[in-house]
């Protein structure tokens, strides 16, 4: 079967694209590449062993979108991750967000409605509940204002496929994932952002490679117990093969509901203190770091109740904090090993 993957040669996108094939399904990607590089298409070969399609055009175009859809009208499921998402950015240039990232979904929904393309995956994000009044945060819980105009972006795009379901019996799954971080086992793949990263991941292993000159840490007076922001962070290959499920949970027919949302986390909170802890552990590798003032957008803690996910899905993750940080840094290394 012929699955969709936009922004497919990004960071998640690119590790389900490696599960979706291991599993057997013909991938097509598209992306504009603005946010990641050509030769991942190459990486993904290198791990998989198989040849996937892939366009390149921004899906904010109406018309190209319109003529992708009409060529391959046989997709059988969309997975759409192709969406800008640094918090940060998007408090600056909200019109930016606002515009790529609705856009985008807006004329993949009509392309899918106009050639019964029935199934679609979405990359939603625990963003969606804003600072919960209750932790660990459920999927029953009150979507509150957004903190950042990302933010919006998912809580808006999860209301125009509800709606867009209901008139047009498309069928959704959003996934809202709280923080993948992490490297595929070979460092082939991993996170590669395109110019300073906006997350905290990459931002300390480039750090730790000597790319930046410190780690800027954002906020240490936090009400948390050393004062740093509390995130659930999940390795990006389990988030990966979460997607697989949902898509088999889709062709399989056996969603209990036109839309479905799911938590994706580990179901634990971990601070930015305790995740350099993390790294220095698992490589052995100081870090220099400074604290700075907190960053606007930011919530203060959040992890997920992943209780739903685990028994509907039956997924769950399997690789802890270490195994995560000693992952990307192995990545970044092989990065390095390429530049020279």
């Amino acid at each position: 079967m012929k699955i969709l993957v936009t922004g497919g040669t990004g960071y998640i996108g690119s590790h389900t694209v490696v599960e979706l094939q291991n599993r057997g399904y013909d991938v097509i990607i598209v992306d504009d590449l603005s946010n990641s590089s050509i030769e991942v298409l190459d990486n993904i070969a290198k791990i998989t062993g198989k040849k996937l399609l892939f366009e390149q055009f921004d899906l904010t175009d109406q018309d190209k979108t319109k003529g992708f859809f009409r060529k391959y009208n046989d997709i059988k499921g969309v997975i759409h991750f192709a969406a800008f998402k640094a918090v940060g950015e998007s408090v600056n240039f909200p019109l930016k967000y606002y515009r790529n990232n609705l856009l985008s979904l807006i004329n993949i929904l009509q392309g899918m409605g106009d050639n019964a393309i029935p199934n679609i995956v979405f990359s939603s994000s625990c963003t969606v509940y804003g600072q919960p009044a209750v932790l660990p945060v459920r999927e029953d819980a009150p979507v509150q204002k957004a903190w950042s105009p990302y933010g919006a972006t998912k809580q808006i795009s999860e209301d125009i496929i509800n709606d867009t379901s209901r008139s047009a019996g498309i069928k959704g799954i959003l996934l809202r994932y709280f923080n993948p971080i992490g490297a595929h086992e070979s460092a082939i793949i991993g996170e590669l952002p395109i110019g300073e990263p906006n997350c905290l991941m990459p931002y300390i292993t480039q750090t730790a490679i000597g790319k930046r000159p410190f780690l800027r840490v954002w906020g240490n007076d936090y009400n948390t117990p050393d004062g740093t922001a509390i995130r659930d962070y999940l390795h990006v290959t389990d988030l990966a093969k979460a997607h697989v499920i949902a898509v088999e949970r889709m062709l399989n027919e056996t969603m209990k509901q036109n839309v479905e949302v799911f938590n994706l986390g580990t179901g634990n909170g971990f601070s930015v203190m305790q995740v350099i802890e993390s790294f220095e552990r698992s490589t052995g590798v100081k870090l220099n770091y400074q604290i700075m003032d907190r960053r606007p957008g930011d919530i203060e803690q959040v992890w997920a109740d992943t209780g739903f996910a685990n028994k509907e899905l039956g997924w769950k993750t399997e690789k802890s904090l270490d195994e995560m940080t000693a992952s990307a840094w192995k990545w970044e290394k092989e990065l390095a090993k390429k530049r020279k």
